[in-house]
Order: structure tokens, then sequence, then C-alpha cells
């Protein structure tokens, strides 16, 4: 009997129990980068669920500027980031690195970049901002002031010759806190949107229509690696780069759970797997 034991005890120490493969991968660690949006979040957590579970790293998800972003993919200090947004919004920060990354593919499509309102504010153009500046407090709720929203909106401002508002920087979470609380007292409010988002999902809203085009054009959100990555890590380069939504719903779904009180976003990422097995294995392809 107690040679049977042992016998057993050996066979679990060599062989392990399902999972054990992932944690004797452990060692290979992946960095991933990206800007505290909504969007970036829910996506960078959907990669390291995947890489975790499915590949056996370990990734560290490491929240930083937009500059920083970009710098840090350049530089090596980070192995990847799924948040660039082209080929207007990270223009600027892409034509400086362009040389030193990989662009390793589209995420989602149908990404688009204005300032909204509730649909309850009769505004329907930009050109209408400057005289109705007293309703809307003087001011358009913004996000960090480094994004390349806040850029283009800073733009427009000029565009349009808007001189009597203030476009106030903050971030996306106390962007989303400020339109809640304006749209519970069915306040007049400005802020400055992206889609996917889930505030669209949320609530009737609708974006300023831009004629001048200040605002820039539909974009893509796209998949950005460090030089020397597919060298390096075969396995995670040929996941980011089928890694993939169908449509902007899919994230915009995703971001909208992580709203949710009390839930976490690498569980809703392992949610959204399981509730989409035939996409979770087409980004394994090999």
């Amino acid at each position: 009997m107690v040679r049977g034991f042992l016998i057993l005890l050996l066979a679990f120490m060599f062989c392990g129990l399902p999972g054990q493969a992932v944690a004797a991968k452990a060692g290979k660690t992946i960095k991933i980068v990206y800007v505290d949006w909504d969007c970036a979040i829910a996506s960078s957590n959907l990669v390291k669920a995947v890489l975790e579970d499915r590949l056996g790293y370990r990734v560290e998800l490491l929240p930083v500027s937009q500059e920083t972003m970009w710098a840090s993919v350049a530089s090596g200090e980070a192995d990847a980031m799924v948040a660039a947004w082209l080929p207007d919004t990270h223009a600027e920060a892409y034509a400086k690195v362009k040389s030193k990354i990989d662009v390793l593919g589209k995420l989602v499509s149908g990404a688009r970049l204005g300032l909204a309102v509730p649909d309850y504010v009769p505004l329907r153009s930009i050109d209408e901002l400057d005289a109705n500046a007293d309703k809307i407090n003087g001011r358009i709720v913004g996000i960090d002031a480094g994004a390349g929203l806040m850029r283009l909106a800073t733009k427009a401002l000029k565009d349009y010759e808007i001189t009597q508002l203030q476009l106030v920087s903050g971030s996306g979470a106390s962007m989303a806190v400020s339109l809640a609380e304006a749209i519970r007292r069915q306040e007049w409010i400005v802020v400055t949107a992206w889609s996917p988002h889930w505030m669209f999902s949320r609530w009737p809203m609708h974006y300023l229509d831009d004629p001048l085009g200040s605002l820039g054009r539909d974009e893509g959100i796209f998949k950005v690696g460090r030089e020397g990555l597919k060298k390096d890590h075969p396995e995670v380069w040929a996941f980011l780069s089928n890694f993939c939504f169908e449509d902007a719903s899919q994230l915009q779904r995703l971001m909208d759970w992580n709203q949710q009180l009390g839930t976490d976003p690498v569980q809703n990422a392992r949610r959204f797997m399981k509730e989409n097995p035939r996409l979770a294995d087409s980004w394994l392809k090999k």
C-alpha cells in the first residue's frame, strides 16, 4: 500500500495536474501597456486571459500615458499594446516610432472620435456650440490631456472658431461620471467621445456633426508589437496577429460588463472567451 502511494505521489510530481503546464511556463513574461481607456482596459485584459489561460504566459498589464504607451513598445521596454487608433488619432505618436515597431493588424473597425451629447440636448453640429455656451456651462468635458482625442478636440475649437467654451481635461472615468450625473439631472453636457464605448449602449446619445472633419475619419484600433517579438515569442506574435473582434459591438459589450459593480476585467474576458469559443479558437490558429 505504501509502495503504491509512493508511485502515485511520484506520478503526481512529474506529470502534474491539468493546468500545471501553464504554471511551468510562468517564467515567460509578456508586458502589455495600455492607456486607462475603457476600450483599452477591455482589450488588454482579454489578451492577458488568452495568453495566461491558453498559452501559459505570465502577463503584466501596465497602465501608462498615451505617449509612454508608444515609446515603451518602440524601445522594447514593453512587448505590445492593442490600443493604437489609426490613421488620425495617434498619427503623431505613430510617425515618431513607426520604424521601430510592428503593426500587427486591426483589432476592430468602425472606430470614431467626436463630440457627443445626450439625445435630449437638441444640438446637432459642432458649429452650434459657441452660441449655446451658457447652456453647457462654458465647457466641454474631456479625458486625459495627452490623448489624441484631446489634441483633435482642441483643433476643432480652433477650426470652428469657438471662443466661449473651455476644453476641460480629466480622464475617461471622470468624463463618464460627469456624463452620468448630467443625464441624471437632465442637464446639457458635451463630452469628448469615441466608439466603441459603453456609454452609447447605456444612454441615448449622438455625435455632433463635424462638417470640417476636424476630429478625423472613421478609424481602426490596431495592435502593435516591439521589434523582435516574433523571434522571441512566435506564438505570442501569431496570437496578436490573429486577435480581433468580428465587429465593434463585441468590444462594446465587453466594455459594458466591466462597468458593472463588483466585476473584474480578467474574469469578464474569460466569460467573453467562454461565450465566443469559435472566435477565441480562431485567435490561436497558426
